[in-house]
């Protein structure tokens, strides 16, 4: 009997640590950290996708107010 490994390729890994961070931090954190680390290649669309399904202009907005208050508490 043949044991077969299924070893994931480097982009699959890659997602699926993006969909880790997706589903447990805050939209703005996921960006900062994907700025944070240079990350810009992929399939922007389906991130994005991913990243803003729940969002609306409004709550993007807010977030960003909130991040911006927090830098100058902060600097």
């Amino acid at each position: 009997m043949t044991m077969k490994i299924n070893l994931n390729t480097d982009q699959q890994i890659i997602e699926e640590a993006f969909n880790v961070l997706i589903d447990h931090l805050d939209v703005v954190k996921v960006m900062r950290f994907w700025e944070i680390c240079h990350l810009g290649k992929g399939d922007y669309s389906e991130l994005k996708n991913q990243l803003f399904k729940d969002e609306t202009v409004d709550t993007l907005y807010d977030k960003i107010k909130a991040f911006e208050n927090s830098q100058q508490e902060n600097g």
